[in-house]
This record gives structure tokens, sequence and C-alpha cells, in this order.
């Protein structure tokens, strides 16, 4: 790189850092709340100055050089400080705040907290952008890191140093059944459980926790259908004899809705801890502690603070 000059407008980097996170010139402009041709001139400027591609297109996506990848880590953490020196100078208000906020959520959070989130945003912080993402679990500290998170809330993974983490809650399971089910009527008993066929919302291959249990007894589930998403698996709930086991909190929401009956689980279904997950090098900006703790307390909303009255079988009427 040449010398440090005039050339060199620190606001050039905040386009390199958003190039990266966003992976399109389209979706750093849209980050920064610039023009196209604003993010693209400031792009070849710091390509005549690095002397450097520093991102080549493939397919779709902006791809980091390896000029980039050795620079971004020391880019994003000063930025970082100096956005936080700029922060502890003047009182943070979230009115002020003008971003896009990139978040991993599985569906049923996405159904339960962006319409109490997003309430809240438009009152409270209304320059500021939820995009949420469909993130493998496996690739959280990748995205986080990169800047292509800002946050994750997923069930409890293993994940490096440099993530910081927080347990929000912890959701039961419980079974879904249609009105008029033959369960509906009694208590439903871990034979009955093994018997009926299934629906089995997973993301990946092999066998859930409810699997092992039952697998240790030397039984199995007959699985009807492996989907991706509890409301369309709901649907096929309400239409067939089939049952479901789910978060309770979501079922309790899609039962009015799709008229199904919750039912308590019959065998000891260990609860998911639901987890939020950020990197360090953001843990002191105010405006990421803020949207965190914003979705901190919507979560807990959402979990309930407890477990709901059974309602003698059943946890609806």
């Amino acid at each position: 790189m040449n010398s440090f000059d005039n050339r060199l407008d620190l606001n050039l980097f905040r386009v390199l850092d958003a190039i990266h996170a966003n992976g399109s010139i389209s979706g750093a402009a849209r980050a920064l709340h610039l023009t196209q041709p604003a993010i693209s001139h400031s792009l070849a400027r710091l390509r005549e100055i690095f002397s450097d591609p520093l991102f080549v297109r493939q397919g779709n996506r902006m791809v980091a050089t390896e000029r980039v990848r050795i620079i971004i880590a020391d880019v994003r953490r000063n930025l970082e400080g100096l956005y936080a020196a700029v922060e502890t100078s003047s009182e943070f208000s979230p009115s002020r705040l003008t971003m896009d906020f990139k978040v991993a959520l599985r569906d049923v959070l996405e159904s339960a907290t962006f319409s109490p989130l997003m309430r809240q945003l438009a009152t409270e912080a209304p320059g500021v952008c939820v995009v949420s993402r469909r993130v493998a679990r496996e690739t959280f500290e990748k995205e986080l890191t990169a800047g292509g998170l800002d946050l994750a809330i997923d069930r409890k993974i293993k994940v490096g140093p440099h993530i910081r983490q927080k347990t929000l809650l912890r959701e039961p399971n419980a079974v879904v059944v249609r009105k008029g089910h033959p369960l509906a009527g009694k208590k439903l008993t871990q034979a009955d459980y093994v018997a009926a066929k299934h629906v089995l919302v997973t993301h990946i291959e092999g066998m859930e926790p409810i699997d092992y249990i039952l697998a240790e007894q030397g039984l199995g589930r007959n699985i009807g259908l492996r989907c991706q998403h509890f409301f369309a698996a709901c649907k096929v709930i309400a239409e067939t004899d089939w049952i479901l086991t789910m978060p309770r909190t979501y079922a309790l929401e899609l039962s009015d809705v799709l008229n199904l009956d919750v039912l308590v689980a019959p065998l000891a279904i260990p609860a998911i801890d639901v987890v939020m997950y950020w990197h360090a090098v953001r843990e002191d900006d105010q405006g990421h502690r803020w949207m965190r703790e914003l979705f901190a307390e919507v979560m807990t909303k959402y979990g309930g603070g407890g477990p709901p009255v059974t309602i003698g079988h059943k946890y609806n009427s």
C-alpha cells in the first residue's frame, strides 16, 4: 500500500468492511445507506491505494482476496474502536441509530419475536433495519467473526472464546395433535407416542435427542414426514392423525390458528436451551448492546418466565 496520505479517507474502510460483511456492492450500499455508484467509486479508490483487486466476483457474491482476508480483522477492530470512542463522548440514544442489524434465527423464533420487536424498534429506533439470515449453526462463529452476522439466537452449540453467549430461556417440548384426535381426550402415554405416526421438523440427518432416549429402551418413532418448518408441519397435523413434537410456546401460538391441541409429552424430552451469540469485538458497542438487550427482553417474554398451567393432560383447552 502507498504511504498514508490525503487519499486515504477513513470512510473507505467502512466500505471495505461493508462489502466484506455483505458480499456485494448492493448489500454494502444498503448497510451504509449509500448509493451503489458511491460504493463502487470507493472500491475503485481502495483498489488503487492497496494495488490489489480486494474483491473478485464469484457468481452473485464479491469474494475477498487474500489481502483483504489478512487485514479485515484489524480494519474491523479499529473501526469498532473509533465507533466506541465517538459513542463514549456523547450520550447514547437509540433514536439516532442507523444500521442494518443482521441476525440468524430459526422460523419458530422469527414468528414469535419479530412482531413485538419491530413495534418497539418503530418507536424507539426507526433507523434500524433488522435483516434475518438463514445460517447453518456450524457457520455461526465464522459469520459472527467476519461480520456477516451481528447476532445469532439458537440452541446451545460449542463456540470459541471470542464468541460471547448468553442463555435466554429453556424451552420445553410438547406434542401437537389435531382437535378431535383420538389421543386428545386422554393422557398421552409412551406407548401411544411410539405407536403414532410422526412429523419431524429438522435440518439435519440422523436422530434427534428424543430418538436417542427411545433407542435406549429399544424403541423408535415411525416418521412419516421430515420437513423444515414447524408451520408447514402443523398444517399437516391439522389434517391427519399424525403427531408432532415441537417447542411448547410456538405450539400454543399456532394452536388457535390451526385448531390444534397441545399435549403434555409422555417422556422426559430435554428442554431446549435458547442461547444468544455475538462477537467479542461488538461487546461494548452501545448500539449492538442495546439491540442485544432488546432481543433478550422480547425472548424472555416469549418464554413466558415459566411453565404454563396444564389443563389436565393438555396445555390448552
